[in-house]
């Protein structure tokens, strides 16, 4: 940023600047708003799943039930109730695991574009710390070179045009 004269403040580009609040306006929204989405639906889904597998049990509970009822085939009613049981639990398991590997997968892509956002931001950053070094650099090589002159010609504002100092006349 240029220095402003008699003053400790500086002066920015104002259009790359705002292009650049702009955009990190435009993406973040987006994406905390879909990874919001994707945490809802996450829960959801577990809730879901509990609930599936919650009546599975039930329903696997009022078969054995039934089947305890009918003594000569109470050995069998257990197995298969068992059998029900674990096989609701392994497949919500699975369900569980799927979910989180599916969420895991998504919250990686958008640490990705927060990543590669910010890169952006921190370049534009860049950018615009050069671009303030060069003008600082050429401001000083402006000076030094106003300097330079004053001290040849003994004359402040660098040299002009005399007429009568060319042909020696007073």
């Amino acid at each position: 940023a240029r220095p402003m004269p008699l003053s400790a403040s500086s002066m920015l580009n104002k259009e790359e600047l705002l292009g650049l609040i702009d955009e990190a306006n435009v993406r973040l929204p987006e994406e905390l708003r879909a990874a919001r989405w994707l945490l809802k639906e996450r829960e959801e889904f577990l809730a879901k799943v509990r609930r599936e597998g919650d009546e599975i049990l039930e329903l696997a509970r009022s078969r054995a039930e039934r089947l305890v009822q009918r003594t000569e085939v109470v050995r069998t009613a257990e197995q298969r109730a068992r059998h029900l049981v674990e096989t609701a639990r392994e497949e919500t398991r699975r369900m569980r695991r799927e979910t989180e590997d599916y969420c895991d997968q998504k919250l990686g892509s958008f640490e990705s574009l927060l990543g590669s956002t910010r890169d952006a931001i921190a370049q534009g950053r860049r950018r615009l710390q050069e671009t303030v070094l060069d003008r600082d650099r050429e401001r000083r090589a402006t000076d030094a070179a106003d300097a330079a002159r004053e001290a040849s010609t003994g004359r402040p504002g660098g040299t002009f045009f005399d007429q009568d100092a060319e042909t020696g006349e007073p």
